[in-house]
């Protein structure tokens, strides 16, 4: 190193004008002008542009042999840029440095791609070469974000009596959620560990053990299906509290929520935040993550049609289901094709089919045929529609047509732009059902997790009506998006066998998977609840992003695997031996 470097790129302002500076970072771009060269310097804060003069020649002819991406370190005088020559797109665009010495601290190969915010570069090169994209700024400052908001919710709940635990990262395998990945033991032949889909049972351990109040940024994994906000390996933002119920865990969360909302995006939210039943978001939204930036809501036509001649409908109902639907409004306007292509979509959530009404100049509906005049009308009513709406109804199971309804609600509002995006929408749905179905088992499931409590009025019906039991659990959901969730856990051991027979594990088999919670159960435990979030996500959403892959530094593409380091990847038959395993891979097919 010839020089010690004063400033960043961006910290480098009119307040230094006739300084001298020395800044350091990556060629971004060079531009030789014949007698002046101009170089955007840039590091994780952003750009700032030097300027060479050809009266210089040592420095200029350096200057010249610049390319994108060397490194170097400049030392120079702060001018204002001549009149007329400020760039108000970037933060020192009304400065550059005056380049008094240049050294080259590392050569660079031509990039892949170039290094910029406005390169359009498919993802499998980014991810490949990711030590690359993260230079761009767009991408740099997401990590940013999130180191902000990991470094304010330490300091919140540190504030809040929290103490920061680490857990266990091997740990045992307890299958009750997704698929575990298994670690195998060296010194246990035969035995393998679990990496934790999340610290739930060590969480509770910790209210056991007296600490109280506890949170951690904690590395979670699931050996899962991918998509856009999902990620084999993740992080939350945990944390469990002692002595409290729902209100407390609540009213908790809702300053830290609005703690980050002003500090990150400089947003003011009205507390307490709304709370809404998993029942009414569902008859509501069709989705236990609603967006209510937007209406749209759901209308409940089961009655008006019962009994109609429309068989779809009938059946529908015959069966115990209902029949649902939405107004799009100016949805008239749709063509015949545009409406067959929204049938082809609720199709990928199980409906058979999609009924609609367009009420333009004349009432058009492939169904009228089926009811009489008053009752079309009466349809038209119940639903609220207007002249130049667009009904669209499905019949089916209720889980079928919360699903269908919900998720076509939120596409025709995304084509439509019918979206309020300056919004910020939070909700609590709480009273979630204890229990769901498992058809493929043919037994009842915790909906969250088996140490989630009942509320104290359901108690008893976990054995006579299992299905009407709800739980004090709780999600907090923003703008459609679920960023957070938690329960209030069960603390009593009697309690406890309660849930597991409801949900079919025996008493050996509760005592082998969690043997080890229940024994601690034993020796005194404080009424506990608490919440986890997901970073990643959240991230995301304050950052304005459609995926959580550029919320994480190095993360994995849709099958699992990191293009970068080429993993996962083969290991040596040496090691295989080491763990006493051996492989049974299937024969490739010729």
């Amino acid at each position: 190193m010839h020089f010690k470097r004063t400033h960043k790129c961006t910290e480098v302002s009119n307040v230094a004008i006739g300084s001298s500076v020395t800044v350091m970072g990556w060629v971004s771009k060079v531009r030789d002008l014949g007698h002046l060269i101009f170089v955007d310097l840039r590091d994780r804060t952003g750009i700032v542009q030097l300027v060479m003069n050809a009266d210089d020649k040592e420095n200029y002819v350096i200057g010249q042999s610049l390319h994108q991406e060397y490194v170097i370190e400049a030392q120079g005088i702060v001018h204002a840029r001549a009149e007329g020559m400020a760039n108000p797109n970037m933060e020192t665009g009304a400065i550059e440095i005056a380049v008094n010495a240049i050294h080259i601290l590392s050569e660079a190969d031509t990039p892949p791609f170039v290094v910029s915010d406005q390169s359009n570069v498919k993802d499998e090169t980014r991810l490949k070469y990711r030590y690359l994209d993260l230079r761009r700024n767009s991408i740099s400052k997401n990590l940013m974000v999130r180191h902000k908001i990991a470094s304010l919710a330490r300091r919140y709940f540190e504030e809040n009596g929290f103490l920061e635990i680490e857990t266990p990262i091997l740990t045992k395998s307890t299958p009750e959620g997704a698929r575990d990945y298994l670690v195998p033991s060296r010194v246990h032949p035969g035995t393998f560990y679990a990496l934790p889909q999340s610290p739930q049972q060590y969480k509770q351990l910790l209210m056991v053990s007296g600490m109280d109040r506890y949170f951690q940024i904690a590395k979670c994994f699931r050996d899962e299906d991918l998509r856009a906000d999902r990620q084999p390996e993740f992080t939350q933002i945990d944390l469990e509290m002692s002595f409290v119920d729902v209100d407390d865990v609540i009213a908790m969360n809702e300053g830290f929520i609005a703690r980050l909302m002003r500090e990150i995006r400089g947003v003011e939210i009205s507390l307490p935040l709304p709370r809404l039943t998993y029942a009414e978001v569902m008859r509501r939204f069709g989705s236990d993550k609603p967006d209510t930036r937007f209406g749209m809501e759901l209308c409940d036509l089961t009655e008006v049609v019962r009994g109609s001649a429309f068989s779809v409908f009938s059946t529908a109902i015959e069966n115990g289901g209902s029949v649902r639907a939405i107004v799009v409004p100016g949805g008239s306007a749709m063509s015949r094709r545009e409406i067959d292509g929204l049938t082809e979509y609720v199709k990928t959530y199980r409906a058979k089919g999609l009924a609609w009404i367009s009420l333009g100049e004349t009432i058009k509906s492939p169904i009228a045929k089926f009811f009489a005049e008053e009752k079309l009308q009466e349809i038209i009513e119940t639903c609220d529609a207007k002249q130049g709406d667009l009904i669209l109804i499905v019949a089916d199971k209720n889980k079928v047509v919360f699903d269908a309804l919900g998720n076509l609600r939120l596409h025709v509002a995304k084509n439509l732009h019918l979206i309020d995006t300056s919004k910020w929408n939070f909700l609590w749905v709480t009273d979630f059902p204890l229990f769901e179905y498992n058809e493929e088992e043919g037994r009842y499931t915790a909906m969250h997790h088996p140490f989630t409590c009942p509320r104290d009025e359901d108690v008893e019906l976990l054995e006579s009506a299992p299905e009407k039991a709800l739980a004090k659990a709780y999600d907090i959901v923003l703008n459609g998006y679920e960023i957070g969730g938690g329960s209030i856990r069960i603390h009593r051991s009697d309690m406890q066998e309660k849930m597991f027979k409801a949900i079919g594990i025996s008493p050996e088999e509760a005592e082998a998977r969690f043997g080890h919670l229940l024994e601690a159960f034993r020796y005194g435990t404080p009424p506990h609840g608490g919440l986890a979030y997901g970073l990643d996500r959240l991230v995301m959403l304050l950052c304005e992003l459609s995926s959580i892959r550029d919320t994480i530094a190095f993360p994995k593409v849709q099958n699992a695997s990191d293009l970068m380091m080429n993993a996962p990847d083969v290991v040596e038959e040496k090691q295989l031996k080491e763990l006493s395993l051996k492989l049974d891979l299937p024969k490739e097919t010729e």
